[in-house]
């Protein structure tokens, strides 16, 4: 998903309609009136609608659209004890994937059934799921829990069975004791 900051031919249109109606409102206030007031009322307008305008215009990204395209999150990446990269799930365009352990009654979208500690994780432990162009996490019931340690915080919290947890680029996922960095 890319972000195209590109100007189409109708918002160049109107920008053009606006920039020539001001400068024949500007000619008239300014030299076919002569009334001082006018202008000065017209200039301090013209200085703030102008300044609002193009800050409106070319104001750098705000919190939320710099937060919503760093947290875009495209793979979950397995660790192993030392933090290094063990197994990569590309997760971009699912809207649900399911986190356990696969077997021939059941299929895990992410399968931790070779991992360490595969004897503490449910055939069914998490899913997360995505709405609104964001990532939850919820327990499902699992003996052993859900945690969630957010990429700017030092510890991580256990999550309550059933309740939604939004996940983002950074944020590590405790299935039982196995680790799943968020990218």
């Amino acid at each position: 998903m890319e972000v195209k900051r590109g100007r189409s031919v109708l918002t160049m249109g109107l920008d053009a309609c606006v920039a020539m109606i001001s400068l024949a409102v500007l000619y008239y206030i300014f030299i076919i009136n002569r009334d001082m007031s006018a202008q000065w009322v017209t200039g301090i307008i013209v200085v703030l609608s102008g300044g609002a305008y193009l800050y409106f215009k070319y104001m750098p990204a705000t919190k939320a659209e710099k937060k919503k395209l760093s947290s875009r999150v495209v793979k979950l990446v397995l660790l192993d004890d030392d933090g290094t990269s063990v197994k990569e799930w590309y997760i971009q365009g699912e809207t649900s994937v399911l986190i356990g352990k696969s077997s021939k009654n059941s299929e895990a979208d992410i399968d931790l059934s070779d991992t360490p500690y595969a004897s503490l994780i449910s055939s069914q432990h998490a899913v997360l799921n995505k709405a609104s162009g964001q990532w939850f996490i919820e327990d499902i019931d699992s003996a052993s829990g859900v945690g969630v340690r957010k990429g700017n915080q030092s510890r991580a919290s256990k999550l309550e069975i059933e309740e939604p947890s939004l996940i983002e680029a950074g944020d590590l996922i405790y299935i039982a004791n196995t680790r799943i960095l968020v990218k």
